[in-house]
């Protein structure tokens, strides 16, 4: 790949890096007394993009670099979650798009079309064979918890595989990462519940760096047994932080991706600054939502504070 030939689509970014939100200017929000000062802090913010839609970036970037083989692996967790409400509006009769996530490879009508027509050469490949999968296996059991962790999986196991068809080390990285994060909550959740190993072996995805056979059989050995494997590994911090908060986790799991992002700042070429942004302005969505339930529940600033995302900027 000619990584100039974004040229004109990273130098647009760096502009619009100027206008994420800061450190201040989340200091200056969680300071805040009410949702209109909220509004106003955010709309003084000169050029801010604040109120611009992750839809909208994706249009933005999609208008750049239409090509681009890299940034559509960016969606796939919500094209695996769109899968997800479908079979189940199917199942209970119900409007699937209320449970629609956008920006999205896949629209929902053809999503809606391939499943009910059994046609599913109409959906990306990656997405095929899972979707035949899940239908007939929640049409049969009726089991959605089953059918969920089956796409789950095959969800991260496209990202990796994608990444590594693209030959991109950056979404290689951020396919890994996610897929540990993933895989730790999963094998800690079935712990809890005393999860079978069949269960597992359905909703482990497993990496190069947290074998699939180990996390299960430590999983299988209760909470203990799985921080002790944990702690052995490179996640051990993640152990600690599971340990104590399932909260505190969930952030250090954003945070490593955001870390992951910042890689790509000193880069002048290439589509990495491009997925960079596009993950810089998922967290800022996602810190300002945080935000905003912190505030309706009247948390303390403390609080609020511990659970903001770390910013790209």
């Amino acid at each position: 790949m000619n990584d100039t030939k974004y040229a004109n689509a990273v130098g647009a970014v760096r502009a619009m890096e100027n206008s994420l939100l800061t450190r201040t200017d989340i200091d200056q929000l969680i300071n805040s007394r009410n949702k209109a000062e909220i509004s106003s802090i955010i709309q003084s913010r000169s050029g801010s993009s604040s109120s611009e839609s992750l839809s909208d970036v994706w249009a933005m970037l999609r208008a750049y670099a239409p090509d681009c083989k890299e940034l559509p692996i960016l969606l796939y967790r919500n094209d695996f979650h769109n899968l997800k409400a479908v079979l189940k509006a199917i199942i209970s009769n119900r409007e699937p798009k209320q449970y629609y996530i956008e920006p999205s490879n896949v629209e929902l009508s053809t999503l809606v079309e391939a499943i009910n027509s059994k046609e599913y050469d109409e959906l990306p490949n990656y997405m095929q064979s899972t979707a035949e999968e899940a239908y007939e296996l929640i049409t049969q059991t009726l089991d959605g918890q089953l059918s969920d962790s089956l796409i789950d999986m095959a969800a991260l196991k496209a990202m990796q595989k994608s990444a590594e068809e693209c030959d991109s080390s950056f979404m290689q990285r951020y396919a890994e990462l996610l897929t540990v994060c993933a895989d730790i909550k999963t094998a800690y959740r079935c712990s809890i519940l005393g999860k079978s190993a069949q269960f597992m072996e359905s909703a482990i995805c497993g990496s190069s760096e947290l074998d699939k056979e180990q996390l299960i059989r430590a999983a299988l050995g209760g909470t203990e047994s799985l921080f002790s494997f944990l702690e052995g590994t490179a996640y051990s911090d993640a152990a600690a932080l599971l340990k104590d908060s399932a909260a505190q986790y969930e952030k250090w799991c954003d945070d490593i991706i955001m870390e992951l992002a910042e890689t790509a700042r000193m880069q002048a070429f290439g589509s990495e600054p491009l997925a960079a942004y596009f993950i810089a302005k998922e967290a800022e969505i996602k810190n300002l939502r945080i935000l905003s339930v912190c505030k309706e529940f009247g948390a303390d600033k403390e609080t609020i504070t511990e659970r903001m995302r770390k910013l790209y900027v």
